[in-house]
This record gives C-alpha cells, sequence and structure tokens, in this order.
C-alpha cells in the first residue's frame, strides 16, 4: 500500500492518460459517496474553518450528499451551491493544477477570490500557496478534462 507522500509524488510525477479504456471520474470527491468528507462547505465562509457537517442536514448535489452543521448553512448552500462548493469538486486544487486529481483533507484549505479550495494536506497547500494566481489559471485550464 502507498502512503501519502508516495501517492502523491506519483501523481505529481505520472501524467494523466486519457484513454477510452479508463472511466471518468466523479464530478466531487466524495469518499463514500459523502462530499468533502462529510465537512460543512458554507462554515469555511461563515466560521472561517472546517466545521463537521450532520447528516441531519445533508443534501444531494452532483451525484454526493453534502452535509452541513446547521439548517441555516444548508440552506445558505441550497440557494446557491457554486457559492459554496469547493472549486475542482473539492479534488486537492495543487493537483488539478498539476493535471491531476487527489484527494483532499478539511484541514488544508483556503479561500481565494470568494472560493473556496482544498488540498491533499497541509504540505501540499503550502505548495500551492507558492503560486496561487498561477496554480489557479492552471487548475482553470486544466478542470475538467482531469477527470476523464
Amino acid at each position: 500500500m502507498l502512503t501519502r507522500r508516495q501517492l502523491i509524488t506519483s501523481l505529481a510525477l505520472t501524467p494523466v492518460l486519457a484513454s477510452p479504456a479508463l472511466a471518468a471520474k466523479p464530478e466531487v470527491y466524495a469518499e463514500n459517496g459523502i462530499a468533502i468528507d462529510g465537512t460543512d462547505a458554507v462554515a469555511y465562509f461563515t466560521q472561517g474553518e472546517p466545521v463537521t457537517g450532520s447528516a441531519a442536514h445533508s443534501i444531494m448535489w452532483k451525484g454526493a450528499e453534502w452535509r452541513f452543521s446547521s439548517a441555516e448553512n444548508l440552506a445558505l448552500f441550497e440557494a446557491n451551491p457554486d457559492a459554496y462548493a469547493p472549486q475542482y469538486g473539492g479534488y486537492c486544487a495543487w493537483a488539478v493544477s498539476e493535471g491531476s486529481i487527489a484527494s483532499t483533507v478539511p484541514e488544508a484549505w483556503a479561500i481565494e477570490n470568494g472560493k473556496l479550495y482544498l488540498n491533499f494536506s497541509r504540505r501540499i497547500q503550502r505548495r500551492w500557496n507558492r503560486d496561487i494566481p498561477g496554480n489557479i489559471a492552471r487548475g482553470d485550464a486544466n478542470w475538467p478534462d482531469v477527470l476523464s
């Protein structure tokens, strides 16, 4: 089994090959069908930190279950999910900027120009932080093609 370090290194060094034999990845990163590890996407904006969501306050959106810490946050998301959902479907922003995808952790996050970006780890986030505008431009250019 690969360690996280081995996985991200291999993702960064291995080109993404588009092949009909490879199935497209889901539009939203969701472990066991739950988006962004069950973290309340709205709380990043309203509380300035990751907050665990609850199944009692959840919604299905883009094929994944999104959880929220309160009915108010659920209502905010329902009214405008694109305003709160992380960029690149919640996949690692740095990996997408490199032409790949990787999982994320709730603690490695940033809001840039009103958009939420998540990363694989805090270490990878430091790498992403070295050139945020450039990484966003490359990520935007690669998204959503990295899913195929």
